[in-house]
């Protein structure tokens, strides 16, 4: 059996739901914190584990007879690299065949601006030197999460300011990303395995912001912003200055060019080239 962790969010949604296309039911088991939330699991039989990667008795419970667990990457920021750790003991301690987690496709990150990334370097050490065998998905940036930076439907009216200079994306899409996970972990391969899921082509704010003039039919233009006061603004705005920095240093990173990296894996694992920029806002803005 393979079980997912963090079954309920966007990611384990779109890895269960390919999962579900090319295996049993009763092969598919879900962790999750709140079980009200997997209605729709539940009724297609998925077997449903409940608990939270602070639960060790949970996490216990859910890995018995399992084969390969996904551990998708925790919310809690400033706690997931314990909570990692957790999961991590259970499957050991399980013998589980093989141990997959969702990390993060960066160029460098000994230089990261922003600091909480290394959450998912720590874990891919622990996950090493755990001895299970591993199968590591380092993801890019996906491209869901332009409407989230750009600010939605505003971006028509006010454009795009953010400090990410001339910094590239090699953006994809979650449910692609999704698919290629569900994809690997149902393959043959052997040994230990680290895939770099990424776009295959990469894209600054300016191509975001030609690609949704193209879209749009509105004139839709990227202004690069200084640092200090685009920081400056969002503490304005309410946010916390502790906030404030975590967004300005992702941004910054982007900036730098930690998120310009380009792989195949993700198209060799969907037998496919990656939906590119302008389908996918297409899709995102329903334009």
């Amino acid at each position: 059996m393979i079980l997912i962790t963090g079954a309920t969010g966007q990611l384990g949604t779109a890895v269960i739901n390919q999962l579900l296309q090319k295996l049993p039911v009763s092969q598919i088991a879900a962790f999750v914190r709140d079980e009200t939330k997997a209605v729709n699991l539940i009724k297609q039989g998925v077997t449903i584990h409940v608990g939270t990667y602070d639960d060790t008795q949970s996490l216990d419970h859910a890995m018995r007879a399992m084969k390969t667990v996904l551990l998708i990457a925790g919310t809690d920021e400033e706690n997931r690299v314990r909570q990692h750790q957790h999961v991590i003991d259970a499957a050991k301690k399980a013998r589980i065949q093989r141990i997959a987690y969702t990390s993060r496709a960066l160029r460098d990150p000994s230089t990261l601006i922003n600091r909480l990334m290394e959450g998912h370097f720590q874990t891919e050490d622990y996950i090493k030197a755990s001895g299970l065998p591993y199968t590591l998905f380092q993801n890019s940036l996906y491209m869901d999460a332009i409407p989230q930076f750009v600010g939605g439907d505003a971006v028509f009216e006010r454009g795009i300011y953010l400090p990410a200079g001339q910094g590239r994306v090699a953006l994809a899409l979650r449910n692609e990303m999704g698919e290629a996970i569900a994809n690997a972990l149902t393959s043959t391969t052997q040994g230990n395995v680290i895939y770099q899921l990424t776009g295959s082509k990469s894209y600054s704010f300016y191509d975001i912001a030609t690609a949704l003039t193209a879209l749009s039919g509105k004139s839709v233009t990227y202004t690069p912003a200084v640092l200090a006061s685009f920081e400056m603004q969002l503490i304005e705005r309410g946010l916390a200055a502790v906030v404030a920095r975590r967004i300005t240093g992702f941004i910054t990173d982007i900036a730098n060019g930690q998120e310009d990296i380009i792989r195949p894996d993700l198209e060799r694992l969907l037998g496919r080239k990656p939906t590119a920029l302008n389908e996918g806002l297409n899709l995102l803005y329903k334009l």
